[in-house]
């Protein structure tokens, strides 16, 4: 039981990590360039680089696995979660905006949802270990 907590407590210490990185690269490009070229293009940008980071932490580090998925089939999986949370996070924003927060704030407030929100599904479906396949016993 305690190498199985050791592993998560592991795990969850180097997804907060990985979650920084892409928290930080995303955070400073839509801060500085949402009053530039508007909060959609910034938060595409740096959701764009936020996420290619992630993505090469989380795959190659975090949640490496001995049962791992191809490359194509976790890809899918990131995008399709990916392409779901941008949208998500921009709603999030627009609804902080028009109750008087400011992106800089909201994008911390976005990113405390979404600490606990990407954990349950990284670990769940997009980077889950493929399933061990079951032992066939033969009966004579």
């Amino acid at each position: 039981m305690f190498k199985r907590n050791k592993k998560i407590f592991v795990q969850l210490a180097e997804y907060m990590v990985a979650g920084g990185a892409y928290f930080w690269s995303g955070y400073f490009i839509i801060v500085f360039l949402t009053p530039v070229i508007g909060l959609w293009w910034a938060n595409l940008l740096g959701n764009g680089v936020g996420v290619t980071v992630n993505f090469i932490l989380e795959r190659y580090w975090v949640f490496e696995g001995t049962k791992k998925r191809t490359l194509t089939e976790v890809s899918g999986r990131y995008v399709i979660f990916t392409a779901c949370n941008f949208i998500l996070n921009y709603l999030i924003l627009r609804a902080l905006i028009s109750v008087g927060i400011k992106v800089a704030l909201g994008q911390f407030v976005a990113a405390g949802f979404f600490t606990v929100w990407n954990y349950l599904w990284y670990r769940n479906w997009v980077f889950k270990d493929k399933p061990q396949a079951g032992r066939i016993r033969h009966h004579a």
